[in-house]
């Protein structure tokens, strides 16, 4: 069963992380009853989503969620309907994006120490990529000449093009003097066996500690994470006037209603958004002597 659920995950284009993490899923549901998920009834699975539901720590349960999204995707392979075992509905939670400031952004930038980590946080920034996106760089991706970055096979199997900044370019060319990349531009330390395969680009989480370290040091209270920079590229661009398919474009979004969410946090200057307290001390307050 675990086989052909883990095919037909693969099958549809999901990545190796989301098909270990419902694998993980199917197995915890097995573990804890003894039994595998299809053999169950559908009072069973509402009794353990509710215990799951009250152990979850994280405000949006995540690992609630995911036990219902490996149910429902195991279901549908094996061709039963969804009302088999009566999974609840998922609400999605409606949350408009963190973004920072170009004050912040700048602040990120030149209070970070480490060359390798300030060149990070200007492809993420400069670029709007994503975690795997940005790890998964190599040095032939880079075209320096034509002042562009190539994302190769970046969420949805799917290339695009994104411009570098002439800015950026200089500090690549200094980082890459100093370190000598061979393949991947962030370098980590080798996972394998001797003999095997190695990935030796920079991990998930040095890439997420050097994105913290980096506000930490630039004093940003917001809470800050690798995918902030990506939001504040997007919504950055709009308010300096790119037209919103292009912003679809290097973002790489599939449907233009992923994108339209930018403009919820988009300040544009035509339309100055203000407080009514402004006003009010502008007419109401005594002239300063």
């Amino acid at each position: 069963m675990i086989y052909k659920y883990q095919r037909s995950l693969s099958v549809l284009g999901r990545g190796q992380s989301t098909i270990d993490n419902y694998s993980r899923h199917l197995a915890s549901i097995s573990l804890y009853f003894n039994e595998i998920p299809t053999e169950l009834d559908a009072e069973q699975i509402q009794e353990y989503l509710f215990i799951k539901q009250k152990e979850s720590k994280t405000p949006s349960q995540s690992f609630f969620k995911f036990t219902v999204y490996s149910l429902r995707f195991l279901l549908k392979s094996e061709g039963l309907p969804y009302d088999y075992l009566k999974l609840p509905q998922i609400k999605h939670e409606k949350k408009l994006p963190v973004v920072l400031s170009k004050e912040e952004v700048w602040a990120m930038l030149t209070q970070t120490k480490l060359l390798k980590h300030r060149i990070l946080i200007g492809l993420l920034y400069g670029c709007g990529l994503r975690c795997f996106e940005v790890r998964s760089v190599r040095m032939a991706d880079l075209d320096f000449d034509r002042k562009q970055l190539h994302v190769v096979q970046g969420k949805g199997k799917k290339d695009r093009y994104v411009p570098l900044s002439e800015h950026l370019i200089r500090g690549l060319k200094t980082y890459i003097e100093a370190e000598k990349p061979e393949q991947w531009i962030f370098n980590g330390q080798p996972i394998g066996n001797a003999g095997g395969d190695f990935d030796c680009r920079y991990s998930q989480r040095g890439v997420q500690w050097a994105v913290k370290q980096s506000a930490k040091s630039a004093g940003i209270l917001k809470e800050v994470h690798v995918h902030t920079l990506r939001h504040t590229f997007a919504t950055h661009l709009l308010e300096d006037g790119m037209d919103i398919m292009t912003v679809k474009d290097l973002l790489g979004h599939e449907r233009i209603e992923t994108t339209l969410e930018y403009l919820h946090v988009v300040q544009n200057r035509n339309r100055a958004v203000f407080s009514p307290l402004d006003t009010l001390f502008a007419q109401c307050s005594p002239p300063t002597k």
